[in-house]
Protein backbone atom coordinates (compact mmCIF):
# COMPACT_ATOMS: atom_id res chain seq x y z
CA UNK A 1 0.00 0.00 0.00
CA UNK A 2 2.76 2.37 0.57
CA UNK A 3 4.69 1.58 -2.35
CA UNK A 4 1.93 2.18 -4.54
CA UNK A 5 0.67 5.57 -2.78
CA UNK A 6 4.60 6.70 -3.61
CA UNK A 7 4.47 5.55 -7.18
CA UNK A 8 1.32 7.48 -7.58
CA UNK A 9 2.71 10.76 -5.67
CA UNK A 10 5.90 10.52 -8.54
CA UNK A 11 3.36 10.06 -11.40
CA UNK A 12 1.47 12.94 -10.29
CA UNK A 13 4.35 15.55 -9.21
CA UNK A 14 5.85 14.05 -12.74
CA UNK A 15 2.28 14.43 -14.78
CA UNK A 16 0.68 17.57 -13.19
CA UNK A 17 3.17 19.60 -11.17
CA UNK A 18 2.56 22.87 -12.97
CA UNK A 19 6.57 23.58 -13.53
CA UNK A 20 6.93 20.56 -15.25
CA UNK A 21 4.59 21.65 -17.63
CA UNK A 22 5.94 22.13 -21.47
CA UNK A 23 4.46 25.98 -21.61
CA UNK A 24 6.45 26.61 -18.42
CA UNK A 25 9.43 25.12 -18.73
CA UNK A 26 9.84 26.55 -22.34
CA UNK A 27 9.44 29.73 -21.03
CA UNK A 28 11.84 29.02 -18.29
CA UNK A 29 14.75 28.57 -20.60
CA UNK A 30 12.84 31.95 -22.78
CA UNK A 31 13.83 33.97 -19.60
CA UNK A 32 17.44 32.97 -19.17
CA UNK A 33 18.06 33.22 -22.76
CA UNK A 34 16.07 36.94 -22.80
CA UNK A 35 18.11 37.41 -19.43
CA UNK A 36 21.63 37.29 -21.27
CA UNK A 37 20.98 37.61 -24.79
CA UNK A 38 23.89 36.52 -27.01
CA UNK A 39 24.49 33.29 -24.67
CA UNK A 40 24.86 30.08 -26.42
CA UNK A 41 22.53 26.87 -25.52
CA UNK A 42 25.66 25.55 -23.96
CA UNK A 43 25.87 29.06 -21.86
CA UNK A 44 22.34 28.30 -20.85
CA UNK A 45 22.93 24.75 -19.82
CA UNK A 46 26.11 25.64 -17.84
CA UNK A 47 23.32 28.02 -16.15
CA UNK A 48 20.74 25.63 -15.52
CA UNK A 49 23.14 23.15 -13.93
CA UNK A 50 24.31 25.74 -11.61
CA UNK A 51 20.97 26.77 -10.48
CA UNK A 52 19.64 23.25 -10.10
CA UNK A 53 22.77 22.76 -8.02
CA UNK A 54 22.35 26.00 -5.97
CA UNK A 55 18.91 24.98 -6.01
CA UNK A 56 19.08 21.75 -4.02
CA UNK A 57 22.75 22.32 -1.96
CA UNK A 58 20.12 24.74 -0.15
CA UNK A 59 17.16 22.68 0.16
CA UNK A 60 18.87 19.92 1.81
CA UNK A 61 20.84 22.72 4.03
CA UNK A 62 17.71 24.11 5.14
CA UNK A 63 16.05 20.61 5.99
CA UNK A 64 19.52 19.72 7.97
CA UNK A 65 19.41 23.14 10.01
CA UNK A 66 15.61 22.52 11.55
CA UNK A 67 17.44 19.87 13.40
CA UNK A 68 19.57 22.36 15.55
CA UNK A 69 16.31 24.24 16.68
CA UNK A 70 16.48 23.21 20.59
CA UNK A 71 13.37 21.18 21.50
CA UNK A 72 11.74 21.43 17.99
CA UNK A 73 14.56 20.85 15.92
CA UNK A 74 14.70 16.90 15.27
CA UNK A 75 10.70 16.93 14.73
CA UNK A 76 10.71 19.99 12.35
CA UNK A 77 13.00 18.11 10.27
CA UNK A 78 11.31 14.83 9.95
CA UNK A 79 8.27 16.84 9.10
CA UNK A 80 10.06 18.22 6.68
CA UNK A 81 11.71 15.43 4.81
CA UNK A 82 8.05 14.41 2.53
CA UNK A 83 8.50 18.49 1.38
CA UNK A 84 11.80 18.57 0.40
CA UNK A 85 12.32 15.18 -1.17
CA UNK A 86 9.34 16.22 -3.45
CA UNK A 87 11.27 19.50 -3.78
CA UNK A 88 14.22 17.66 -5.01
CA UNK A 89 12.19 15.79 -7.48
CA UNK A 90 10.54 18.55 -8.72
CA UNK A 91 13.93 20.54 -9.42
CA UNK A 92 15.01 17.39 -11.26
CA UNK A 93 12.14 16.76 -13.58
CA UNK A 94 12.24 20.37 -14.28
CA UNK A 95 16.21 20.53 -15.25
CA UNK A 96 16.30 18.03 -16.81
CA UNK A 97 13.00 19.22 -19.01
CA UNK A 98 14.59 22.32 -19.57
CA UNK A 99 18.04 21.44 -20.64
CA UNK A 100 16.18 18.66 -23.28
CA UNK A 101 14.27 22.20 -24.33
CA UNK A 102 18.11 23.54 -25.10
CA UNK A 103 18.28 20.58 -27.21
CA UNK A 104 15.26 20.44 -28.97
CA UNK A 105 13.25 17.84 -27.10
CA UNK A 106 10.20 19.19 -25.41
CA UNK A 107 7.29 15.97 -25.25
CA UNK A 108 4.21 17.30 -24.46
CA UNK A 109 2.35 14.15 -23.74
CA UNK A 110 2.77 12.68 -20.20
CA UNK A 111 4.15 9.03 -21.19
CA UNK A 112 6.96 11.13 -22.72
CA UNK A 113 7.63 13.57 -20.11
CA UNK A 114 8.02 11.26 -17.47
CA UNK A 115 10.12 8.83 -18.80
CA UNK A 116 12.47 11.19 -19.81
CA UNK A 117 12.94 12.34 -16.54
CA UNK A 118 12.74 8.47 -14.59
CA UNK A 119 15.68 7.43 -17.49
CA UNK A 120 17.60 10.55 -16.79
CA UNK A 121 17.55 10.39 -13.02
CA UNK A 122 18.07 7.05 -13.14
CA UNK A 123 21.82 7.15 -15.78
CA UNK A 124 23.18 3.88 -17.44
CA UNK A 125 20.34 1.68 -15.95
CA UNK A 126 17.59 4.44 -17.41
CA UNK A 127 19.30 4.41 -20.53
CA UNK A 128 19.10 0.73 -20.74
CA UNK A 129 15.60 0.18 -20.58
CA UNK A 130 14.61 3.48 -23.02
CA UNK A 131 16.79 1.39 -25.51
CA UNK A 132 15.33 -1.88 -24.80
CA UNK A 133 12.35 -0.77 -25.33
CA UNK A 134 12.93 1.61 -28.62
CA UNK A 135 14.99 -1.47 -29.95
CA UNK A 136 18.47 0.01 -30.81
CA UNK A 137 20.76 2.37 -29.15
CA UNK A 138 22.13 5.81 -29.60
CA UNK A 139 25.17 7.72 -28.26
CA UNK A 140 23.09 10.29 -27.23
CA UNK A 141 20.00 8.04 -26.07
CA UNK A 142 17.77 11.40 -24.42
CA UNK A 143 16.27 12.15 -28.25
CA UNK A 144 15.15 8.37 -28.28
CA UNK A 145 12.01 9.78 -25.89
CA UNK A 146 11.37 12.91 -28.78
CA UNK A 147 9.34 10.62 -31.21
CA UNK A 148 6.67 7.92 -30.41
CA UNK A 149 8.17 5.00 -27.98
CA UNK A 150 6.00 1.40 -28.66
CA UNK A 151 4.77 0.16 -25.06
CA UNK A 152 5.80 3.89 -23.45
CA UNK A 153 3.14 2.96 -20.50
CA UNK A 154 5.34 -0.45 -20.39
CA UNK A 155 8.33 1.22 -19.95
CA UNK A 156 6.98 4.07 -17.47
CA UNK A 157 6.20 0.97 -15.36
CA UNK A 158 9.84 -0.44 -15.39
CA UNK A 159 11.33 3.09 -15.15
CA UNK A 160 9.39 4.03 -12.06
CA UNK A 161 9.85 0.80 -10.55
CA UNK A 162 13.03 1.14 -10.56
CA UNK A 163 13.61 4.63 -9.84
CA UNK A 164 12.01 4.50 -6.70
CA UNK A 165 14.13 1.29 -5.30
CA UNK A 166 17.13 3.15 -6.58
CA UNK A 167 16.63 6.36 -5.55
CA UNK A 168 14.60 6.09 -2.55
CA UNK A 169 17.55 4.27 -1.42
CA UNK A 170 19.68 6.90 -1.75
CA UNK A 171 17.44 9.34 -0.27
CA UNK A 172 16.77 7.22 3.10
CA UNK A 173 20.47 7.21 4.18
CA UNK A 174 20.61 10.83 3.63
CA UNK A 175 17.66 11.45 5.87
CA UNK A 176 19.11 9.95 8.53
CA UNK A 177 22.02 12.04 8.15
CA UNK A 178 19.72 14.74 8.13
CA UNK A 179 18.28 15.03 11.31
CA UNK A 180 21.40 14.84 13.35
CA UNK A 181 21.30 17.92 15.59
CA UNK A 182 24.09 20.52 16.34
CA UNK A 183 24.07 22.20 12.78
CA UNK A 184 26.06 19.08 11.44
CA UNK A 185 22.68 18.01 9.54
CA UNK A 186 22.56 20.89 7.59
CA UNK A 187 26.41 19.96 6.20
CA UNK A 188 25.31 16.22 5.52
CA UNK A 189 21.90 17.80 3.82
CA UNK A 190 23.86 20.42 1.73
CA UNK A 191 26.29 18.18 0.71
CA UNK A 192 24.29 14.60 -0.21
CA UNK A 193 21.73 16.56 -1.89
CA UNK A 194 24.88 18.89 -3.91
CA UNK A 195 26.19 15.18 -5.02
CA UNK A 196 23.04 13.63 -5.70
CA UNK A 197 22.39 16.73 -8.11
CA UNK A 198 25.73 16.08 -9.69
CA UNK A 199 24.83 12.30 -10.32
CA UNK A 200 22.12 13.86 -12.14
CA UNK A 201 23.71 16.49 -14.16
CA UNK A 202 26.37 14.02 -15.31
CA UNK A 203 23.41 11.49 -16.07
CA UNK A 204 21.73 14.57 -18.34
CA UNK A 205 25.19 14.99 -20.63
CA UNK A 206 25.30 11.40 -21.11
CA UNK A 207 21.80 11.58 -22.47
CA UNK A 208 21.85 14.37 -24.43
CA UNK A 209 25.49 14.88 -25.63
CA UNK A 210 26.77 18.10 -26.11
CA UNK A 211 24.56 20.98 -26.39
CA UNK A 212 24.18 22.19 -30.16
CA UNK A 213 25.41 25.39 -31.16
CA UNK A 214 22.99 27.16 -32.43
CA UNK A 215 19.29 27.52 -30.74
CA UNK A 216 17.00 25.04 -32.61
CA UNK A 217 12.99 26.08 -33.24
CA UNK A 218 10.89 26.26 -30.60
CA UNK A 219 9.06 23.59 -30.10
CA UNK A 220 5.87 24.90 -28.09
CA UNK A 221 4.53 27.74 -30.04
CA UNK A 222 0.79 26.66 -29.21
CA UNK A 223 0.18 27.12 -25.57
CA UNK A 224 -0.25 30.06 -23.13
CA UNK A 225 2.26 29.68 -20.58
CA UNK A 226 1.98 28.50 -17.44
CA UNK A 227 3.38 30.14 -14.01
CA UNK A 228 7.32 30.49 -15.06
CA UNK A 229 9.85 28.22 -13.17
CA UNK A 230 11.98 31.32 -11.79
CA UNK A 231 15.19 30.58 -10.22
CA UNK A 232 14.13 28.92 -6.91
CA UNK A 233 14.57 30.49 -3.63
CA UNK A 234 11.76 28.84 -1.64
CA UNK A 235 12.78 26.06 1.12
CA UNK A 236 10.49 23.68 2.37
CA UNK A 237 8.31 24.86 5.20
CA UNK A 238 8.23 22.49 8.30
Amino acid sequence: MFKTGLEKTVVSLLDNGAQVQAPAVAKYVGKLRDAHPGESPAQIVTRLEKLYLNTVTGSGTAVGATAAVPGVGTVASLAAMSAETAFFLEASAVFTLAVAAVHGIAPEDKERRRALVLAVVLGESGMEIVQKSVGHSAKNWGGLLAGKVPGISTMNDTLLKRFLMRFLAKRSALMVGKVIPAGIGAAIGGLGNRALGHGIIDNARQAFGAPPRTWPRPLIIDADPLTAVEAPTRNPQP
